[in-house]
């Protein structure tokens, strides 16, 4: 089963969510306005989007405008964040386009990233809650936190999974774990429920993050829009190579190969000895863990086709091979 078919009663919302996210980036400056366009066109579930509109369904109260505010504001910041990711990582793909870096120049890139942020900042200013604020707030200098300990931590060899595990969480599941609660309290529900999707939304992207470094090295360049083992030849030490890397000879052969430079051959080595060393399979019990942590902590939440289409995305991600 595709992922959208368990959301199609939501595309309504979700149109009107993209148009929005266009007319919010529709800039006087003509370069601004067309990386801001090819960013829109290169596509992207709307995860996050998606949250907030489920979260804030579960809530008494059901207006839609302030929940379309608050979609498009997260969706724009995680857009934000794609484009300085790029600049770090000089990517030369993003979902199997050129990035805005190749069209134009870092500089240009880094510019178009604060514009679309400086756009979801403005989004967010037409929902008067000061507590939504904070929590944006707070949320975007954890993102933030997160892109810098990425660039610290390059290329070291000797970081461990505390540092690797804070590190995801604040890259990409503060910012889902924040779509489910601004949901939850735009929709009026108490405190103590906006916490449980908050933690629903947390441990379901640390899950997803896990997922989506096993699948830098599994899956194609084809499927990834990038080449394979992307993050490891940029330096970015993720969950499977710090499992595999208990084995010293591993340890000490992905240091030399990485540091003289590894060839797509290299690379499929690498893969291969992670799968016999039992680093991809316990990278995926890892993850799993985490899904089920994000399924108990929907417990309590009555019947409802959005609380089923939250578990049924959980169900799914943690399933899915690309």
């Amino acid at each position: 089963m595709k992922l959208a078919k368990t959301y199609g009663y939501l595309k309504k919302d979700l149109d009107l969510i993209e148009e929005t996210l266009r007319n919010s980036v529709q800039a006087n400056q003509p370069i601004l306005r067309q990386t801001s366009e090819q960013l829109l066109k290169a596509g992207g579930k709307r995860i996050r989007p998606l949250f907030v509109l489920l979260s804030g369904a579960l809530g008494p109260d059901k207006g839609k405008t302030p929940l379309i505010d608050a979609a498009v504001s997260i969706e724009l910041i995680h857009m934000a964040t794609l484009v300085h990711d790029d600049v770090i990582d000089n990517a030369w793909l993003r979902r199997g386009k050129p990035t805005i870096r190749v069209h134009y120049d870092n500089r240009t890139s880094m510019y178009t990233g604060d514009y679309i942020l400086a756009c979801a900042l403005e989004s967010i200013t037409n929902i008067e809650s000061a507590e939504i604020h904070r929590l944006l707030s707070n949320t975007i200098v954890e993102v933030c936190k997160g892109e810098i300990e990425q660039i610290r931590y390059k290329f070291d060899w000797e970081q461990n999974l505390r540092i690797y595990l804070r590190r995801i969480r604040r890259k990409t599941a503060i910012l889902i774990a924040t779509c489910c609660k601004m949901g939850a309290l735009i929709s009026g529900l108490p405190e103590k429920s906006a916490v449980k999707l908050f933690k629903y939304g947390y441990y379901l992207g640390m899950s997803y993050q896990i997922i989506d470094d096993i699948l830098d090295f599994t899956a194609s360049a084809k499927q990834l829009g990038k080449p394979s083992g992307n993050d490891l030849l940029q330096g970015n030490i993720t969950l499977p190579v710090l499992e595999a890397m208990k084995d010293a000879d591993f340890a000490k052969l992905v240091k030399e190969t990485i540091e003289r430079g590894a060839s797509t051959k290299d690379v499929r080595r690498l893969v291969d000895s992670m799968k016999q060393l039992g680093a991809i399979e316990r990278s995926y019990a890892m993850s799993n863990r985490y899904l089920q942590k994000a399924l108990d902590s929907l417990d309590g939440f009555e019947d409802s086709k959005e609380k089923r289409t939250l578990v049924d995305i959980a169900a799914y991600m943690g399933k899915r091979s690309f």
